[in-house]
C-alpha cells in the first residue's frame, strides 16, 4: 500500500485582499502536498457542524487577511477540537504575520497563537482577539473604510483618512482608563488602542514592548496634543517612535483593561468595525 494522502482543507474568504485572495489561494496547489479541497467561508453558516464532517487528521487551511482571522477564531475556535490549523496569508492587512515574523509565503501553524487569546467585551457581547481593539480615530478610519467599500471597489487609503480626521473630522474626547484596578484620566484622546501582538492598522507599532507570548495587554493612550501637533506625531507610530513624546504618549499594561470614552466612538477588533462604542474591557 501506498503512503496516506494528507488531506487539506483551505478555507478562503474570496472578498480578503481586495478581491486578489480567490487567485492567491491556488497558490498553495504548488506548496500542500497531499489531498486539498477548497471552501468559501462566506458559506459556511455553522462551524460546528462543518468541522464534524471533516476528515479528523485532516488539516485546515485559513486564507485571508486579519479580518478573516478575527471571524475565524471567533466563529471557529471552540470547534477545532485538537486539528491542526495553519494559515495562508492572501490579505490586504496582514499584521499578524507581521507580528510573528513569518515571511516566507509559506502557511503558518496557527495553533500556538490562539491558545491564550485575550477577550473584549464590548456592548455586553465577547470577542476574541488576535492583534488589537483601536478605539478612537482608527476606529473612525475603519467606519469610514467601510462605507467608501459600499460606494467602489477602489482600495481604501486609511492613511488619507487617519490625516483628513486629524485635520478636519475627528474630535478627541476625554477617557477613563482602569488597569488591574488602578485608575487615570486622559484629556483630548485621539487613540486608545489595547494590544496583544505589537502591529496593528497595517503597521503601526502603537506598544512596541508587548509580546502576544505574555500574560498581559498593552493600552496606549495618545493625548493631550492639538491637531497640528497630533499630525506631526502620528507617523511615528508606524516605527514605534511615538513612545519618546512622553507628555502625549502614555503605554500601560495588564490583565484587565477598560477604556471609558466620555462620547462614543466607533471601535475596530482586528480591522472588524463596531459602531457607537462607549467602553470596552480587554482581558487576558
Amino acid at each position: 500500500m501506498g503512503e496516506k494522502l494528507m488531506k487539506y482543507y483551505v478555507l478562503y474568504n474570496p472578498i480578503a485582499g481586495g478581491g486578489v485572495a480567490e487567485q492567491e489561494v491556488k497558490k498553495l496547489d504548488g506548496i500542500l502536498s497531499g489531498e486539498i479541497a477548497y471552501f468559501d467561508v462566506t458559506q459556511i453558516q455553522d462551524y460546528q457542524a462543518f468541522m464534524q464532517g471533516l476528515a479528523e487528521d485532516g488539516i485546515v487551511v485559513i486564507c485571508g487577511g486579519d479580518g478573516t482571522l478575527n471571524r475565524f477564531v471567533n466563529n471557529a475556535k471552540d470547534a477545532l477540537q485538537g486539528r491542526k490549523v495553519l494559515y495562508f496569508a492572501c490579505g490586504s492587512g496582514n499584521d499578524f504575520l507581521r507580528d510573528v515574523e513569518h515571511t516566507d509565503g509559506q502557511p503558518v501553524e496557527l495553533n500556538p497563537y490562539i491558545e491564550n487569546l485575550p477577550v473584549v467585551s464590548v456592548n455586553g457581547k465577547e470577542y476574541y482577539f488576535l492583534n488589537g481593539v483601536g478605539y478612537g480615530i482608527d476606529g473612525y478610519c475603519c467606519e469610514v473604510g467601510d462605507e467608501l467599500r459600499l460606494k467602489s471597489d477602489k482600495s481604501v487609503n486609511y492613511a488619507g483618512i487617519a490625516i483628513k480626521g486629524l485635520l478636519f473630522h475627528y474630535k478627541p474626547t476625554g477617557a477613563t482608563v482602569i488597569v488591574d484596578g488602578k485608575e487615570y484620566r486622559f484629556e483630548k484622546v485621539w487613540l486608545a488602542p489595547t494590544m496583544n501582538g505589537r502591529f496593528y492598522g497595517g503597521g503601526m507599532l502603537p506598544a512596541p514592548e508587548q509580546r502576544r507570548e505574555n500574560d498581559k495587554v498593552s493600552v496606549m493612550l495618545f493625548h493631550g496634543s492639538g491637531k497640528l501637533k497630533s499630525l506631526m506625531m502620528f507617523p511615528s507610530i508606524f516605527k514605534g517612535e511615538h513612545v519618546k513624546y512622553e507628555k502625549h504618549i502614555t503605554v500601560l499594561s495588564g490583565n484587565e483593561i477598560t477604556v471609558k470614552f466620555d462620547e462614543p466612538r466607533a471601535l475596530q477588533i482586528d480591522g472588524e468595525t463596531i459602531r457607537n462604542v462607549s467602553e470596552y474591557t480587554a482581558r487576558k
